[in-house]
């Protein structure tokens, strides 16, 4: 069962760099990410999703190789991979990996401009060590899955780390 967990940094930057070391800690083995996602809310309230996977692009690439392929069979592969871009790219449009956008707009709406929330599903994980790695960091916890207990011991780790710096 996949655990989210949805944490509050002061900047995007600040945020990009947590995402990075979980990259990181996920080449040692120590978490396995399923999706990580950048919210950030702009100072006009309109809020940007920086996702890992562009599904637009990735099936727009997909649709064109296809189409390429069908054209060829047919005699007409520039047809085909116009066909095959448009109709990889609306499917790509319309697909949603991870975690869902509708839920990660309406939590980001409460964010402060200029603030950022990272978005992180996580499959498994060595628990101690990550959340050793994280909580230098800092962040508020804005939601998770984590029963009452984990999720209290997540604040305080943050927390801690917060009045430090």
């Amino acid at each position: 069962m996949s655990t989210l967990i949805a944490i509050v940094y002061p900047s995007e930057a600040k945020a990009e760099d947590v995402r990075q070391r979980l990259f990181e800690m996920q080449k040692e083995y120590l978490i396995k990410v399923g999706d990580a996602v950048i919210a950030t809310k702009n100072d006009s309230g309109k809020i940007k999703l920086n996702q890992l996977v562009n599904t637009t692009v990735a099936g727009a690439a997909s649709g064109s190789f296809w189409g390429l392929l069908i054209g060829v069979l047919f005699l007409n592969p520039l047809l085909g991979v116009a066909v095959g871009t448009a109709s990889g790219a609306i499917g790509g449009a319309l697909t949603d990996v991870g975690i869902n956008d509708a839920f990660m707009k309406e939590l980001a709406a409460n964010l402060d401009p200029g603030k950022a929330a990272l978005f992180v599903l996580i499959q498994e994980m060595t628990a101690d060590k990550v959340l050793k790695e994280i909580s230098a960091f800092g962040g508020v916890v804005l939601k998770t899955s984590l029963d009452e207990t984990k999720e209290q011991v997540l604040r305080d780790a943050l927390q801690k780390a917060a009045a430090a710096s």
